[in-house]
């Protein structure tokens, strides 16, 4: 896949990750996939959000006509031996905000890059580390909303960046999507940033 811009297309619902690609100066597609993620599973978080990624990532490509080059991702909480996904409601943020504060779990975030004629896969697992936060606090930032629609329960881009004390490893991968990673896997294409409109100015 060569010669002029290529057509990129997001095969994801989360802002953050198109805010992600926007901010570093690429302006993707947005095509959301179809799949069931409930109803997915895998032996670990880290085979499971491989296969999530990789299922969004074709889901979106066969619908598409013509040459495209589509990324699919997905993130999941691996905290104490559980795979952890969005909470959902209020009262699960909290309770799993409970758990998790003064403790670290590990991210894994699948990425999936499909051209139409094969995928080329990246998985990054990054651990974070939570604040020993109040019940105060986490009711506090429950009640924004924030936490029961995000992979984990917790951003650090938002709302939920008071809270995460640190990181070992990519933190672009916690945000949902990495830029490093992205970049590696463009150039398995022959493809650079600049194939993608990088930068927009």
């Amino acid at each position: 896949m060569s010669g002029g811009r290529v057509r990129f297309i997001l095969a994801s619902a989360s802002p953050a990750r198109l805010r992600t690609l926007q901010r570093a100066g690429v302006e993707p597609e947005v095509i959301v996939s179809d799949v069931d993620e409930e109803s997915v599973t895998a032996d670990n978080t880290y085979l499971l959000v491989s296969k999530l990624a990789s299922m969004k990532c074709l889901a979106v490509q066969e619908h598409i006509v013509g040459r495209a080059l589509v990324l699919g991702c997905d993130s999941m909480l691996e905290f104490e031996g559980e795979s952890l996904g969005k909470p959902g409601d209020y009262e699960t943020a909290v309770e799993r905000w409970k758990r998790m504060r003064g403790k670290s779990g590990v991210l894994h975030t699948g990425h999936a890059l499909e051209d139409g004629h094969r995928t080329t896969m990246a998985t990054v697992s990054t651990r974070v580390h939570f604040a020993d936060v109040s019940d105060e606090e986490i009711e506090l930032y429950c009640r924004t909303g924030e936490p029961q629609n995000v992979a984990g329960g917790f951003t650090i881009d938002g709302f939920g960046g008071w809270f995460i004390t640190g990181v070992e490893g990519d933190p672009h991968s916690v945000v949902g999507l990495s830029l490093p990673v992205l970049r590696t896997m463009l150039a398995q294409y022959g493809l650079t940033l600049a194939d993608l409109g990088y930068p927009q100015v």
